[in-house]
């Protein structure tokens, strides 16, 4: 391999570059040692490559979608609705499995941001400029199709998958569990690194957390108080938003669940709208975490998922 190397050459009184060939230098650098010419070079040899190891934690880049792509996303964002209905099922994982987790928190995270730019102009301490630029920036043909997706499938599911699983719990359970089960899997490939023991004593950590918390028993409310569904509703879009976490089975333990399927049976406007201020608060003060985490602790983030996920498994267990 021959490394191109620059020299300065006075010619016509103004300083001119010839380039040649050496292949004796094609082990070294330039750098900032200095030549009777002026000219810098090293004597430093180059060191061996490490492209093949991940130079951070941080998550792939991935291009911005178009509107041909909106027919795929809004069945993926229908996957992660349909699981967000299911008590048990993590729509984060579902998410995950699919691929469309990372974008999903980065696009919220940018509409965090934006919303409280908004905020900001009417407390006179931002341009409203800001805050166009910022909505500029978020993968508008991405978030709309899963939203869709997601919005459609869920209140299809609350009426359809829920009734099924009451009718043939153990056949369903069975299904989710297999599915979870094989999705393992995933985070673990997503891993910028090899599985090293620290990241196994995370995910033992992680398992059994989500073992003891999927084994609070379940509370019956007829009628909640609004501030309970505030504050269930931040708890459980941050559990919908976490992988190995299920925001239907959140609700279920704070006795939430059946309440909100009357309300929207119903169209009860306080309380639906009760809940999703609560949840707006919630994922406001939690995405922008999980969105470091991605980024910047990606190896830990995916190794503590893979946790609760396994933790996860025992509500799904059908015998």
């Amino acid at each position: 391999m021959q490394t191109l190397r620059e020299w300065p050459r006075r010619s016509r009184g103004r300083d001119r570059l010839e380039t040649f060939r050496d292949p004796d230098l094609a082990r070294f650098r330039p750098c900032e040692i200095p030549t009777p010419n002026g000219f810098l070079i090293s004597t430093r040899p180059e060191t061996p490559s490490t492209a093949s190891e991940p130079a951070s934690d941080d998550a792939p880049a991935v291009a911005r979608a178009t509107w041909r792509d909106a027919p795929g996303l809004v069945l993926r964002g229908g996957f992660v609705g349909a699981a967000e209905g299911v008590p048990g099922i993590s729509g984060g994982t579902i998410a995950l499995v699919v691929g469309l987790f990372d974008r999903l928190i980065d696009a919220a995270g940018q509409l965090v941001h934006a919303v409280r730019l908004l905020v900001g102009v009417v407390l006179r301490r931002h341009r409203l400029a800001e805050v166009r630029a910022a909505l500029a920036g978020i993968d508008w043909r991405f978030l709309v199709p899963v939203l869709v997706g997601m919005a459609v499938v869920l209140v299809a599911t609350l009426s359809t998958v829920a009734p099924l699983l009451k009718q043939h719990p153990v056949q369903v359970n069975a299904v989710f569990f297999g599915m979870i089960a094989l999705s393992l899997l995933v985070p673990i490939g997503l891993m910028p690194h090899r599985f090293r023991p620290r990241d196994v004593a995370l995910t033992a950590v992680a398992a059994v957390l989500a073992f003891g918390l999927t084994s609070l028993p379940r509370v019956d409310i007829d009628q909640p108080p609004l501030w309970l569904v505030f504050v269930g509703a931040a708890i459980a879009i941050n559990a919908l938003v976490v992988p190995g976490v299920s925001g239907s089975f959140v609700l279920l333990t704070l006795g939430l669940y059946i309440p909100i399927q009357g309300a929207l049976a119903e169209r009860d406007l306080v309380f639906i709208l009760t809940f999703a201020l609560g949840a707006a608060v919630g994922l406001g003060s939690f995405v922008k975490v999980l969105q470091w985490l991605l980024h910047h602790r990606r190896q830990v983030f995916m190794a503590t998922v893979t946790g609760l996920m396994l933790g996860s498994l025992r509500p799904l267990w059908p015998w």
